[in-house]
């Protein structure tokens, strides 16, 4: 059996399945289109044998995404928080099927073409077993993504469910990007962008800004905040420099990420550079490789 098949759309979804369609433009017409859609991805869920539901947004330049909606069944760990303003690069392969209009129906992970290996390791972090994605376009321009996890059991996407969900993906896109709406007025435009960190087993939301730096420790990151707190984070410091903006934060050291707004002493008195933040207790070292940016990043 093939691991994935590629599928277009064909027209409408038979039988009890189209009570999604019923059910989906019945919330855009009642509900805030983002209550609409939470809805939605929920009712799908409970309904299928699935174990995530979601919907992935691209920024208006398609160079990054974010994941938008999410629910989940049971203990199905939720990845909203994480996939925030993430390359596009993680899901090339996934995106050039969803540029063309067409559904992606994965059964097996594990078993993807060479071509799918990025994509295939975040799947594999998430737990994934089966994925089913579809676009979410209109007037023929890709806007997001929508789709199905499995994290139980590998599960086949059958051409009904398919259809659906391509149909909710249809009015979802026209709600949410059409009349007027276009890139210009899209929600990801805002400068106010979160980034979420798990502090003490809460999921919060921070402003980049009141991140002084960040550092490599083994497998996981020191995210160094302006309070003086420190929270570990699985997020490895190379996917950190594509979170962070890049006005205010650059390398230092290949184990480390400053913000500019936080530097308060450089010492280069020494071989050795240190650098000393505002919220850390020790000094950080910077390395030869680096010091060309940092002096003209902090002009001196």
């Amino acid at each position: 059996m093939a691991s994935f098949k590629i599928r277009d759309a064909v027209g409408p979804a038979p039988g009890p399945l189209g009570d999604w369609v019923y059910q989906c433009a019945l919330s855009l017409l009642k509900y805030p289109i983002d209550e609409a859609i939470s809805q939605v991805l929920a009712l799908m869920g409970e309904t299928t044998d699935v174990d995530r539901s979601w919907m992935l947004e691209y920024r208006p330049d398609m160079l990054r995404f974010r994941n938008t909606h999410e629910w989940c069944r049971g203990q199905t760990r939720p990845y909203v928080t994480e996939l925030q303003d993430v390359p596009t690069t993680l899901i090339a392969w996934l995106h050039k099927y969803m540029v063309q209009g067409r559904a992606v129906a994965i059964y097996d992970v594990h078993k993807l073409p060479r071509a799918a290996r990025t994509l295939q390791v975040e799947f594999i972090r998430q737990g994934d077993k089966s994925v089913l994605s579809v676009p979410v376009l209109n007037e023929g321009k890709l806007y997001g993504v929508i789709g199905f996890d499995t994290t139980v059991k590998h599960r086949e996407w059958p051409d009904a469910e398919v259809e659906a969900l391509f149909q909710c993906a249809g009015l979802i896109g026209q709600a949410k990007y059409g009349n007027g709406r276009g890139r210009q007025h899209m929600p990801y435009d805002s400068p106010a962008a979160l980034v979420y960190l798990r502090m003490r087993g809460v999921v919060q939301g921070v402003q980049p800004e009141t991140i002084a730096g960040v550092r490599s420790a083994g497998n996981y990151s020191e995210i160094w905040l302006a309070n003086g707190s420190m929270v570990l984070d699985s997020r490895s410091l190379g996917m950190w420099l594509t979170l962070l903006p890049e006005k205010i934060f650059f390398r230092v050291h290949r184990t480390a990420i400053v913000n500019a707004l936080h530097v308060v002493d450089i010492d280069r008195r020494a071989e050795r550079w240190q650098i000393r933040m505002r919220a850390a207790e020790r000094t950080w070292p910077v390395s030869r490789s680096y010091r060309k940016l940092l002096r003209e990043r902090m002009g001196i």
